[in-house]
Order: C-alpha cells, then structure tokens, then sequence
C-alpha cells in the first residue's frame, strides 16, 4: 500500500482503497470485481512505474518493457466483447485513466492512444475480420498503435480541414499527406490514418502497417510536456493500403466523433488523475518541509491552497462519474463528455499551480513530485480538443447555434 491510501481496516474490506484525495468515496461507486482490479492497477504503477516515471521523463524515453505488464492486467481493450477481461462500466475505466494519470500522465497517454483511440477506431469502425485480427493482440500489449487525425496545418477544424487524401484505385487506395503530434507512431505496428476521399469529401479511416512504402515517422523532439509519450510528424507519399485495410463503417466525420466523444471523457479522468498527483505529492511535502521551525502544513495559507485542490479534484470526480454513468445508460452527447473535458482540465491548471506555489523554488524540479504533472498538464489541456473547441460545443448544445464553422 502507499502513503495515499487508507490501511487502517481489514485487507478484506474493500474501503481501504479509497485514495486520500477522493473526500467523498466515489471509488465505493465501483462493484467488487472492478474496485479489486484497480487495486491490482494501483499496486503495479506504485511498484513498478513511480519509481522511474522521473528518470524516462527526463530523457524524454517510454518504458516499453511495462508493456505486456499493461495487457496482463486488462488494461487494454477492456470495453470490447473481443478482449474485455470482465464485465466492467465507463465508470470504472475512467477510473483506470484516474489512476494512471495520477503516477505518470505520460504512460496514462500511452494507454489511451493504444486503448480509446486505436482499439476504439477499430471497435467503432471494423469490420469483423479487422477486429478479430488487431483487438486481441492490441490488448495484450503484442501490437501497439497509433491515430493519425491532427495535421500540421490542421487541429481544431480536423472536421472540414483535413487535408490528407485518399484516391481509390481499383483495389487500393493512395494516402498523400502529413500528420503532427501522433503518439506512438514512432514503433507502432499499425496506425489508423484518417485522410478525406477524393471521390465524395469524406473522412475515411485506414490501417496503415509498419513497414509501408511511403510511411515515415519522425520523433517530435524539444517537448516540454509529456515527453514520455513519443509523438511523431508522419508523410504519407504514395502509400498504398489495400481497401481490406480501410476502416469499413468510417463513412464521414461523424463517424470518426463518435471515437473521440468516448475518448474525451476518459482525458476528463486523465486530468483529475493529474490534479491528484500533484496534490499528493503536495501534502507529503508540507506534511514534511519545515519553515520557521513547523511543517508548512500548520500554516493557514497553506491549508487554505491545499483545501481549494481537493475541492476541484472532488468537484472533477463528480462531474466525470456522472459523464461516465450517462455513457453506460447510452445517454451521453458530445457536449456530455466536452463540458467534462473542458472543465477538468481547466481546474486541473488551477490545481497543478498551487501546488507549485506551495512548493515554492522546489515546485519546479522533478525530485518533488509536483513539476512534472505541472509540466504534462498543458498537454492534457490541449490535446482531445482544446478548452476553447470544448465550450463552443457546449455553447451550441446551450443555444441552438454553432459559433465555430
């Protein structure tokens, strides 16, 4: 167990595993089976991945031999009848992303690059076959993939912009374009390009294999967030994928939303896992820095920072449960999980910087436990749709009136 749990009940009694940092027990909201493998989730990432998350931080490097430890576990796949370990709710794998993200917002990315957003892309828009051949080795951690949506030239307008082509000939298809900030795509095994159809102005999907002629990914280098995640620039010139290989229900951009609505609410998870990092790490400190002869914990304004952290991580939670509870009653819409997205991340901002400042000159390098999380924070703000994107979705589920084009 670690310092942020509770041990004073019996091992069987499940409420030992609330984290300090849930105030109100949202973790009993959990059945059995899902609370015993987030214990599982949790004892792994405190043995095995806090201990180096600093160091391959640092080096801007993933720790790919955790790996195949990640598809043991279930961590992969786990909402797809093909690789699911046990039956499970949203609520619970938004948990999960709540637990990785608060060790390593990095490897938290990682995951849900090769679980929502890949696996997702398949699940969503594959055929059987497809889904019988990259599912189950995915979740297992034996393939790794990537998603390539974000162009250098085009993000938040992805829906009208994208510029990367597809053109059917007979059989095949021809890929021409580039693409920007894709995780994982530097080893992947397969990554699902989305690229506009010359014929009709769609968005289609497609499986684009290791090794394909045309196909290079270049390692995106100097990033001062999230730097365990391997984000890549790729060219498509004149790649050839077979029609087996595009993404058979993808028919148009919508298609592709329904794939990034689910993901968003997990990156909501994400960015509380974040904000409970830091807080953690935060309350350790003042539990030990002294100052004028006491723990900093003693001082009023420090509880007072520490007291408004645990009120946006509470309030996240509750937002996020509710988001996931509405995905498990088929009731959730895009502005569902993008008010969620939006919020969290906004708060978890707030979050990470009186951490910081609680830290004083410490708060910024990483033998504390806080500037990393500071650091990753502005990439889970951005990326799954920024703030601004977010809101205007919000904005027209209010309104009636879409103020973006």
């Amino acid at each position: 167990m670690t310092a942020t749990t509770r041990t004073d009940v019996p091992q069987t009694d499940l409420s030992h595993a609330l984290l300090t940092s849930d105030f109100y027990s949202f973790q009993d909201l959990l059945t059995p089976d899902e609370n015993a493998h987030v214990m599982e989730i949790r004892e792994f990432l405190e043995r095995e991945l806090r201990p180096i998350a600093d160091d391959y931080w640092d080096r801007a490097e993933f720790p790919m031999h955790l790996i195949p430890e990640v598809g043991r576990l279930g961590m992969l796949g786990p909402v797809w009848p093909e690789t699911k370990r046990f039956e499970n709710t949203a609520l619970y794998r938004g948990w999960v992303a709540l637990e990785l993200a608060r060790v390593d917002p990095g490897f938290a990315t990682f995951v849900g690059v090769q679980n929502g957003l890949t696996m997702g892309a398949i699940g969503v828009g594959g055929s059987p076959e497809q889904r019988a051949e990259w599912l189950p080795p995915m979740a297992r951690g034996e393939v790794i993939g990537g998603f390539g949506l974000t162009e250098p030239l085009s993000g938040s307008d992805t829906a009208r912009g994208l510029r990367t082509t597809a053109h059917r000939t007979g059989d095949t298809w021809v890929l021409n374009g580039a693409k920007r900030w894709i995780g994982n795509a530097t080893f992947a095994d397969v990554v699902v390009i989305w690229a506009r159809d010359t014929a009709d102005d769609q968005v289609k999907g497609f499986l684009v294999r290791r090794g394909t002629p045309g196909f290079t990914a270049t390692k995106i280098e100097r990033k001062q967030a999230l730097r365990t995640v391997q984000n890549a620039d790729i060219l498509l010139d004149g790649v050839v994928v077979d029609e087996s290989d595009r993404l058979p229900n993808i028919h148009s951009f919508k298609d592709v939303a329904i794939v990034l609505r689910l993901t968003r609410a997990e990156v909501a998870w994400q960015a509380v896992g974040v904000s409970v990092g830091a807080y953690e790490a935060t309350v350790r400190y003042a539990l030990e820095r002294e100052q004028f002869g006491k723990p900093i914990a003693s001082f009023q304004l420090v509880q007072d920072r520490l007291a408004r952290c645990l009120g946006n991580i509470t309030a996240s939670i509750a937002m996020c449960v509710r988001v996931s509870q509405l995905q498990d009653e088929d009731r959730q819409f895009d502005q569902h999980s993008a008010l969620a997205k939006a919020y969290t991340t906004s708060v978890m901002r707030e979050t990470v910087a009186l951490c910081r400042e609680t830290l004083g000159g410490n708060g910024i390098q990483l033998d504390h436990g806080v500037a990393r999380y500071m650091a990753d924070a502005e990439a889970v703000y951005s990326f799954e749709g920024t703030h601004d994107m977010n809101n205007l979705i919000v904005g027209r589920a209010i309104t009636g009136i879409a103020a973006f084009v």
